[in-house]
């Protein structure tokens, strides 16, 4: 894997859709809200609103709706229907957990996500993972969250480590958009198929047998 340097003093993690199966909770939530407005809801819905904050993903369904100003209360109401689906659980993705422990055995790791601290936590606890993961850092908690910098530039320093020098995993275009503008490198998983987006090393999985075996040189 010439393309991820091997040499890597961090490893961050996205949560939603790339370490965590919820994705289907978000569809299921942003399905109903858009029905409720009189709209379907298909891919290219999902487009406008995957990887983005509640409070960015609300103002583009706003937006999309005919109805400016109305973020906040649409947030509200998105933020109320996802925590009622991730009640129910989500799993870990495929090849996930083994990848956090390799890259954890190695090198400092944490989890930067464009969730708010309530359901990231919930997510991360739901896998199985919450045990491997010591630094996460939420949405709410940064000044500018992705596709600003701010959430890869602060789990970089909370390591120690230098954002040229470390790697990122993400599914989305807000987040590879986050982790280019801080300077990491990037590996993607797309969470949505045929979507051509900037990478370094790209995969459909997490399991990828080439990932493991990267993981396992780090250090």
């Amino acid at each position: 894997m010439s393309s991820l340097p091997t040499r890597t003093e961090a490893v961050v993690f996205d949560c939603d859709g790339l370490l965590v199966d919820t994705e289907p909770c978000w569809t299921i939530a942003e399905t109903a809200l858009f029905a409720a407005h009189g709209h379907t809801f298909g891919p290219e819905q999902k487009a406008l609103v995957i990887g983005r904050t509640v409070e960015a993903a609300a103002e583009a369904m706003a937006d999309y709706f005919g109805r400016p100003g109305a973020g906040p209360e649409l947030a509200a109401e998105l933020l109320a229907r996802v925590r009622k689906e991730l009640a129910h659980g989500a799993a870990a993705l495929p090849g996930a957990t083994e990848l956090v422990r390799a890259c954890r055995a190695a090198v400092p790791i944490a989890v930067a996500s464009n969730s708010p601290r309530e359901l990231l936590d919930t997510a991360l606890e739901s896998a199985g993972l919450a045990p491997y993961i010591t630094h996460s850092f939420a949405a709410d908690e940064v000044h500018s969250p992705k596709p600003a910098p701010d959430l890869y530039l602060t789990a970089c320093e909370a390591l120690g480590a230098a954002p040229k020098r470390s790697v990122a995993f993400e599914d989305s275009a807000t987040g590879i958009s986050a982790a280019r503008a801080a300077g990491l490198y990037v590996a993607v998983v797309p969470s949505l198929p045929g979507t051509g987006l900037d990478h370094d090393w790209l995969s459909t999985s997490l399991g990828d047998p080439e990932l493991l075996g990267w993981a396992r040189e780090l250090g």
